[in-house]
């Protein structure tokens, strides 16, 4: 599979990643329905065979449950070539599982010890808040992330649901090697203005969501939508209440219509989730 260079990095990506956040399993407030663990490994295992060359997970995807699963699978990974291994972090939660945000760095440290432990990894790949909240606490986040890179902890850092301002607030303190915003023929909002300012700054572009959680995939319907597990965030959400209006649309087919923006092109990879190998 060929490979692109993610922004400044020396990190040379493939233009399809593995996303996790399925592999959560059911037990929290955003699971998809329960997941096998088995097929989970066994899906990782599959899409590191076919080439993928990184991961993507995050602590808050099954609280913890997915970076777990992620570092068994690579324990287990008897291939030539371990992958690029992205997290996110500043999402935490209570023992309630109550998910908030923080950015504070005392918060922020325990994160990072806790994702390595969880990995079985020496150093993170990659490094992104997931979702900049609070705002006031932005620049105390960033910093704190900078000092992990310092450190060793980490190799790169990175944003997730950042806009520009917030981008160009986090610069001043130190480069962003990537932002992971959601990008979609039918979510299109980062072309206004986000892609543009990161080809600029040569900010490297990851996006997840490429294919709306399904409603792309041209096989979603009424009725599979009302056999939705009850643990399945899709189940309230608004998009998939009308189905109707996406039913029959499809990735390949709708391609032929989009205008791709030239600052699109500065979109390295695309995170694609996946809970088994049929997919």
């Amino acid at each position: 599979m060929q490979t692109r260079q993610l922004g400044k990095t020396d990190m040379q990506i493939t233009p399809l990643g593995l996303g996790t956040w399925a592999m959560g399993g059911g037990n929290w407030l955003n699971a998809w329905g329960e997941q096998d663990d088995k097929e989970s490994l066994a899906t990782i295992h599959r899409a590191l065979e076919l080439g993928m060359n990184w991961i993507d997970t995050a602590a808050a995807y099954g609280r913890s449950h997915s970076e777990e699963i992620v570092g068994q699978a690579l324990k287990e990974w008897r291939g030539q070539d371990k992958p690029y291994v992205f997290t996110k972090c500043s999402r935490v939660w209570n023992d309630k599982g109550e998910i908030t945000s923080s950015l504070k760095e005392q918060s922020l440290r325990k994160e990072v010890e806790n994702s390595l432990r969880r990995l079985q990894v020496d150093v993170i790949d990659l490094y992104q808040i997931h979702w900049p909240n609070p705002d006031a606490d932005i620049e105390e986040g960033w910093s704190t992330l900078a000092k992990f890179q310092r450190e060793g902890k980490v190799r790169y850092i990175g944003v997730s649901n950042f806009n520009v301002s917030q981008m160009r607030r986090a610069e001043e303190i130190a480069p962003i090697a990537s932002l992971q915003p959601p990008y979609s023929l039918i979510k299109r909002d980062v072309e206004d203005e986000i892609l543009g300012y990161c080809q600029e700054h040569q900010i490297g572009v990851i996006v997840y969501s490429p294919m709306m959680s399904g409603l792309l995939t041209g096989t979603m319907s009424k009725d599979r939508v009302a056999k939705l597990p009850k643990n399945d965030w899709r189940n309230s959400d608004q998009s998939f209440k009308s189905i109707s209006c996406h039913a029959t649309w499809n990735w390949q087919a709708c391609c032929r219509m989009w205008v791709i923006p030239i600052a699109a092109r500065q979109v390295r990879s695309r995170s694609v989730g996946c809970y088994n190998i049929r997919q």
